[in-house]
């Protein structure tokens, strides 16, 4: 699998990375295993996860993701083969608590949820940081300050942002380079090819979709990317049926477009849309959740497929 630099060290991270979100819980341990050994395989080194994921299925607590880690590094030997990302800012402060009673991305809360990822990993430092959202009641300085403890401390490689837009991004590597902080290097936002309907409320509690401008702004800053996550729409180009907030004349125009590329690729859907967003000149790392080994096999052909100049015009003109 084809791997590009990022960060100020030029981490070499594989052009699709593994949502670890639903590992430990909706697939069980075993088969969690399974899709990690064969991302390993396939050449993935890239896996993402946080510290709240499926807090909010039936009795979850937030651990599960992580903790599925840890016992996978354990068993295979493999923490050094992965480029490991966890997040902060989303675990609520108490169970049973929603979004709303998310943890705050104050100095002492990001080193203590760190600490308590890291226990959880069973590791002792992560590859890249998030910070899970965009706290607006928290100094933005203090923030930074708390992520650059981080690196400081060998805990943790390199920071990102997730969920937020581009001028608080650039707001926070403004605040790092006055302070000599280690400044935040991705983002993470939901992406695909198909566009929700312009000024809708996406649905889904704290996604943050990413703009032309967030895009045109990591073109433009050295050494940082997207990761786009919900980049296969969680199903909705096969199988499930879109929401309301993609009901508009352009959702199928470009469903015609791409299904005239996958024709014409000997491609799926899906394997279209990772390469389309693969094949950007922001730097695109396509983030994907699997329930099946077929499904990251797919994903994997996907962002290796290449598209020629032609068909990149005809899906990008498609509106």
């Amino acid at each position: 699998m084809e791997r590009i630099a990022l960060g100020p060290d030029g981490i070499g991270v594989s052009r699709l990375c593994l949502g670890a979100m639903a590992l430990g819980t909706v697939q069980d341990e075993a088969l969690s295993f399974e899709i990690l050994d064969r991302f390993l395989e396939l050449g993935g080194n890239f896996v993402d996860t946080a510290n709240c994921y499926m807090f909010w299925d039936g009795d979850g607590t937030g651990d599960q993701s992580e903790l599925l880690l840890g016992r996978w590094f354990a068993a295979r030997g493999t923490r050094d083969a992965v480029v490991l990302a966890t997040k902060a800012g989303r675990r609520p402060l108490f169970f049973g608590g929603g979004m709303e009673h998310s943890e705050p991305l104050s100095r002492e809360r990001i080193g203590a949820a760190l600490d308590e990822s890291l226990a959880r990993l069973g590791t002792d430092r992560v590859d890249l940081f998030w910070a899970h959202r965009d706290d607006r009641d928290t100094p933005l300085a203090e923030t930074v300050a708390g992520f650059d403890d981080a690196v400081r401390a060998g805990k943790a490689r390199m920071v990102g942002a997730s969920n937020a837009a581009s001028w608080r991004v650039e707001q926070a590597r403004g605040i790092a380079a006055g302070t000599g902080s280690a400044a935040y290097t991705a983002m993470q936002n939901r992406y695909s090819y198909l566009k929700p309907r312009p000024g809708t409320r996406l649905p889904e509690g704290g996604h943050v979709h990413a703009s032309e401008d967030d895009l045109d702004y990591l073109a433009n800053t050295p050494g940082t990317a997207l990761l786009a996550y919900s980049s296969l729409l969680s199903g909705a180009y096969v199988k499930k049926p879109l929401g309301e907030h993609y009901a508009h004349p352009g959702t199928d125009a470009r469903l015609k477009v791409l299904d005239e590329v996958a024709s014409e690729t000997g491609a799926t859907r899906n394997q279209v849309v990772l390469a389309w967003l693969a094949g950007h000149d922001a730097p695109i790392i396509p983030l994907v959740g699997v329930s099946s080994v077929a499904q990251l096999e797919e994903a994997a052909a996907g962002v290796a497929l290449k598209l020629d100049a032609g068909q990149r015009d005809r899906l990008n003109a498609a509106a």
